[in-house]
């Protein structure tokens, strides 16, 4: 495929493609705040759930998109030898004469096929409505574009699947005889008996409906309950019997435990030149059976149904717009439309429930669940709080954490597979994402907030398991005096941070454990390190301290076995260039916490904890900075299982990582000399000549069965060399932190170029989790790359963000990105103010050669020549403007 796509047609996100019905791994998300999450192909495939134990449409992975034959379906019979399947599902030769146009938008998605040798055409419009019904809405408009009448039979075909994802290849036929099937006047609604697990069958209480009407309020003519009976004996869903020898439901026959089928066929209709019918079908997934004919008497015509299509466009369009761009690009502007909300989606979520996640089965990941709501704080931070208070709930007091959050407050799981592991970079990003909410709001009391930890059975870092511990213990943590225990948000943020400092392996770097953020780097337990995220812990720690200056008290609260981590203060610093007494400390750390510690509060010092944490950050800096720079120009950012170096020539072969060098950038561990040929560097051994796209690491050759699994990929996919979005836009941030402003917006440009390159990524607009080797975008719309995207282009590249609640303004803008008209902007909040920030380039200097001049706002001057980069306007001068659009003009000279 050569011709784009897609194409935008407005400036709210939507567009068109006449070519997507060709590529069989597209699909949408379709969803609401709650419950209901559907994904749906151009030819309707996908399915419909609400957790991972209720799918009301069976299961659909990636393959399953052009594999499987269920699909929401409408028929249309005209005679033996004329059947159209309007979705273009069908054995019949007609479907290729279909001509297809698929239109979409944020979040709905309406399908046009018309056939002129049927001498019809059909319009599918299906979203889910964001009043929060419990349903997706099918409207089906069927119009006669011949010159004569045309007679025909629709049929709506269903087929359901009603029960857990666990059956479908667990019991997928004992499941089938739970199946109860009751025939209502619209449709049908399924409920089986049971919830099937043989650790302990459960009585089922919810119900799968799928009713229907002509947009008349009349009822389908005849109800197809079972796929069986809809097929006929070939069980082909593409070619039923019911449909292709007009074969009538039969009377009085066995519908119940069977694989369900909600098959409608309405009265026989004729239809005049021009003439147009609609039909409707609500799909949907609930608790409350009485409760099924009041969700479907809200969308049972269709100008209640374009009523609520209209509500959930402008519900979408309210999200997607809260940061909104106004650059020469309007195409970026709209793509960065649909990126804006993907971190909502994955609140909504999570790593699941769409065809390329069929490893997830619900909750949320921890550090998914951290990321993510640094785009939420930019966007509503008031809102975040109570979030980062329940989150903090999964922290162990070994310094890791549960890691698969529940939907419901303070659910936590250990691990999704039920497997004893950590991740060793999970203790950062709590408080990067904390440390911006505070920037955000001034919110500092927040530190102070007392939340209880996360208590299983597995301890000291899961190196233990404790075997008197059984879930009807709880998953809380408890003192000696077995109440259970309240620490500050601040204690828990030392607790991950301390720990990790002194859990080191033989080169004094933070031990790798089960991996970091690269998940494909599982196979250094016993002896991997990770340099790169010790970049991070380093940049941590002293954060914190600095956060710590700023705090109006003289004594910090912490239970009294922490303190044996805050060694400069209790007991004298060790010398921690010792990397075996580093993992003596911690030892002793964690046997003092193990069951029934006194966990007693103490105080101590807030001086004295700053100067330790600052003591800490900076050994660790000039330690990475004195081991870890490479000869070769770079950094070296992993030790294997085998103690040896990961990175650098390695037997005649270049080894490099982006992971590696976009820490210790960002950490400010790399100095400006070390950047910049880090940066040569990269463009040498991982940039991409062709799409400008980076690598995530150069190919090493050969598997490294003691890393990971993830050089047991092929090359240029998944973690091994793929172009990953996520570090991509990490890299962009520390670059722009650092202040390689123009490297910076090559690579995030580089993403968005690779992204709307659609004869090579086929994707719709989004930002995929990664790009392989072919520049095709992977895993869609799911992936924490988004809210890293959005706070890099907000807080760095357009330079708005909060500093202790004041708003600072400190732009890092390329020439390149001004206009004709030497404007550019954004639309976002601050102290629940909406502003549209402009800023105006009158020589179109570039970043580094111009200063902010001016500032007004609201068209009044509120500062001028001020010939410095960065200005700061008071969170007090914000909070007093209105509530509609305040404009903030910055004039760069």
């Amino acid at each position: 495929m050569n011709e784009p796509l897609w194409r935008f047609v407005d400036d709210k996100g939507t567009f068109i493609s006449e070519n997507a019905s060709r590529l069989k791994s597209l699909y949408l998300p379709l969803c609401n705040s709650f419950p209901i999450i559907s994904s749906i192909s151009p030819d309707l495939h996908g399915d419909i759930k609400t957790d991972y134990n209720s799918y009301l449409l069976e299961p659909v992975s990636r393959g399953g998109l052009s594999n499987l034959k269920t699909s929401r379906n409408f028929w249309i019979y005209i005679n033996p030898r004329k059947a159209w399947s309007a979705t273009g599902v069908s054995k019949e030769a007609n479907r290729l004469e279909d001509k297809f146009t698929l239109e979409a938008g944020l979040l709905w998605q309406k399908v046009t096929r018309r056939n002129k040798k049927i001498g019809l055409r059909a319009e599918i419009t299906s979203f889910v409505p964001a009043s929060g019904e419990p349903a997706e809405i099918m409207l089906v408009d069927i119009t006669n574009i011949s010159s004569r009448a045309v007679k025909f039979i629709p049929t709506a075909a269903i087929p359901l699947f009603a029960r857990s994802a666990h059956n479908l290849h667990d019991h997928r036929h004992v499941t089938s005889l739970l199946q109860r099937v009751q025939k209502e006047k619209y449709g049908v609604i399924v409920k089986p008996t049971l919830i099937f697990d043989e650790s302990g069958h459960k009585k089922n209480h919810t119900c799968y409906f799928v009713l229907g009407t002509d947009g008349k309020l009349s009822s389908p003519q005849y109800i197809y309950s079972t796929q069986a009976e809809f097929t006929g004996e070939s069980g082909d869903l593409e070619a039923p019997e019911a449909i292709l020898k007009n074969i009538l439901p039969a009377k009085n026959s066995h519908i119940q435990g069977k694989e369900s089928m909600a098959g409608l066929r309405f009265k026989t209709c004729a239809l005049k030149p021009k003439g147009t019918v609609s039909y409707i079908i609500v799909m949907g997934i609930t608790e409350d059976k009485s409760g099924v004919g009041k969700i479907f008497s809200k969308f049972n015509n269709p100008v209640k149904i374009k009523k609520a299509l209209e509500e959930n466009k402008a519900y979408w369009r309210e999200i997607s717009s809260s940061i909104a761009l106004k650059t020469k690009d309007t195409e970026a502007d709209n793509w960065f439309k649909w990126v804006n909300i993907q971190p909502v989606l994955r609140k909504i979520s999570g790593c699941s429930f769409l065809p390329d996640f069929d490893y997830g089965k619900g909750g949320k990941g921890w550090r998914d669940l951290w990321q993510d709501s640094l785009s939420l704080i930019l966007n509503n931070p008031r809102e975040v709080r109570p979030l980062l208070l329940n989150n903090f709930r999964g922290v162990r007091i070994d310094g890791s954490n549960a890691t698969i959050i529940g939907k419901n407050s303070g659910e936590f799981i250990a691990d999704r597979n039920n497997i004893s592991r950590v991740w060793m970079d999970h203790g950062i990003w709590p408080f990067i994402t904390t440390h911006l909410y505070i920037h955000q709001t001034a919110d500092l009391g927040i530190l102070s907030e007392q939340t209880p930890y996360f208590r299983d059975r597995q301890l000291s870092r899961s190196k233990e398991l404790d075997p008197g511990w059984s879930p009807e213990h709880g998953n809380l943590l408890k003192a000696g005096n077995n109440e259970v225990y309240y620490g500050t948000v601040l204690e828990h943020i030392l607790v991950q941070n301390l720990v990790q400092f002194f859990n080191v392996g033989e080169h004094n770097h933070i031990s790798l454990e089960g991996a970091d953020w690269n998940d494909g780097l599982d196979m250094g337990y016993k002896h991997g390190e990770s340099v790169a995220f010790s970049c991070m812990y380093a940049q941590n720690l002293a954060s914190l301290a600095q956060l710590l200056e700023r705090l109006d008290t003289d004594n910090v609260i912490i239970f009294k076995e922490l303190a044996a981590l805050i060694d400069s203060i209790t007991q004298g610093a060790i010398d921690y260039s010792d990397a075996k007494a580093k993992r003596g400390l911690l030892e002793r750390y964690f046997r003092d916490i193990k069951c029934g510690a006194s966990l007693e509060k103490i105080t101590i010092p807030r001086s004295g904890l700053i100067k330790d944490l600052n003591n800490k950050s900076e050994w660790m800096r000039a330690h990475i900075k004195n081991s870890e720079w490479l000869k070769e120009g770079f950094f070296n950012g992993y030790y294997n299982n085998d103690k040896e170096r990961l990175e650098g020539n390695i037997n005649g072969v270049i080894r490099m990582t982006l992971a590696g060098q976009a820490f210790a950038v960002m950490s400010g561990i790399a100095d400006k000399t070390q950047t910049g040929s880090l940066l040569k560097n990269v463009d040498r051994y991982l940039k991409d000549k062709r799409s400008g796209g980076i690598h995530l690491n150069t190919d090493f050759k050969k598997e490294q069965l003691n890393m990971g699994r993830a050089f047991s990929f092929i090359y240029g996919d998944k973690e091994n060399g793929a172009f990953f979005s996520h570090m991509s836009v990490m890299f962009a941030y520390a670059l722009y932190k650092q202040g390689f402003a123009r490297e910076g917006f090559e690579v995030l440009n580089s993403i968005y170029k690779m992204a709307v390159d659609t004869p090579k990524s086929k994707i719709y607009p989004c930002l995929p989790e990664y790009f392989n080797a072919e520049g095709r975008g992977m895993y869609s719309y799911l992936t924490g790359s988004a809210s890293w995207y959005i706070l890099t282009l907000l807080t760095q590249s357009f330079g708005i963000r909060g500093e202790y609640g004041d708003l600072v303004i400190e732009p890092k803008l390329t020439f390149k990105q001004f206009g004709p008209d030497k404007k550019i902007a954004i639309s976002t909040s601050f102290a629940g103010k909406p502003l549209e920030v402009r800023f105006i380039n009158p020589g179109r200097k570039d970043f580094g050669v111009y200063s902010i001049n001016k500032v007004s706002i609201n068209w009044k001057t509120i500062a001028e020549n001020i010939k410095k980069p960065r200005f700061l306007i008071h969170r007090s001068q914000i909070a007093s403007l209105s509530n509609n659009i305040n404009t903030i003009e910055v004039i760069l000279d």
